[in-house]
Order: structure tokens, then sequence, then C-alpha cells
């Protein structure tokens, strides 16, 4: 094949693909993401905050750390820090089944069995993937665990 007849069955080629990944590929998605953050009481406090608690990006959700500032085992803080993303995600016309990332930070990790226990089923049949570490230096607010989460809307 020489060189100019292979440059156009390679652009062929590509123009091809091109063409089935626009038909494929939803018109929504096709649109230009923006950002879109989600306030606590549904307005933009008057002085600018350290940090959003959720934002949306898309069709994607972020949501900062929880955390439970309150005496109790791991068990305890797992469990409302995990009620606590779920009303967030709620919030934001999302779920715990449409979280497809964790990231879980235990303030020491002999905790890890315990937070397990909580975790396990929190997310519906299908987890999300998970990084879990232990927190050099503790987690701010005295929480045995702090988890933040990534979800689709």
């Amino acid at each position: 094949m020489s060189t100019t007849n292979r440059r156009k069955f390679l652009f062929r080629g590509a123009a091809a693909a091109a063409a089935t990944t626009a038909a494929v590929v939803p018109a929504a998605a096709q649109e230009k993401a923006t950002k879109k953050v989600m306030y606590r009481n549904g307005k933009k406090p008057d002085k600018t905050p350290l940090f959003n608690g959720a934002v949306a990006y898309g069709n994607l959700l972020f949501i900062a750390g929880k955390g439970y500032h309150s005496e109790g085992d791991i068990k305890v803080h797992t469990k409302d820090v995990l009620r606590q993303i779920k009303e967030e995600l709620e919030r934001a016309g999302s779920s715990m089944e449409k979280v497809v990332k964790c990231n879980v930070y235990l303030n020491d990790l002999k905790d890890y069995a315990g937070m397990n226990e909580v975790f396990q089923g929190a997310f519906g049949d299908e987890p999300p993937v998970r990084t879990t570490i232990a927190a050099a230096g503790g987690i701010p607010g005295n929480s045995l665990v702090e988890i933040d989460v990534i979800a689709y809307i």
C-alpha cells in the first residue's frame, strides 16, 4: 500500500470512529459540563467558606469528608458518617447506590474491622471502589473516621 493510500485509509478509519463515538455518546454528555455548588441550606453563605461540602460537575457529585464529633466507638462514628453522606447525596439528587469512589480515613487502623462491620452493605449490592488509610496525626474534631465520596447524579 502506498503512503498516500495508507493515509487515506487511516483518515477514513479515524473519521468513522469519531462519527460512531459521537452517535453513541448521549447529547447531554456532549454538552459542556458546569460546576454547581450544592449549599447545605440552599443559598450561598455571606462569607466565602473555607471549602464547599458538595460540588457537582456535570453529572458527577463530589462530597467533602464527613466526620462524627461526639462520643462513641468506631461503629457509632461510622454509622453517623454514613447517615450524613446519605443525606447529602439525596439533597443533591443522588443516592448511596450511585457512589463510585469512597475514601475512608481512620484515626487508628485498629478500628478497621469495626468500621467494616458498619460499612458492609451501606452502598448497596455493588459497592464503590474504596481506599482506606490511617490518618497520620489523627482526624480533625476528634472523629474516629472521616469519609468522602464521589457519586453520579
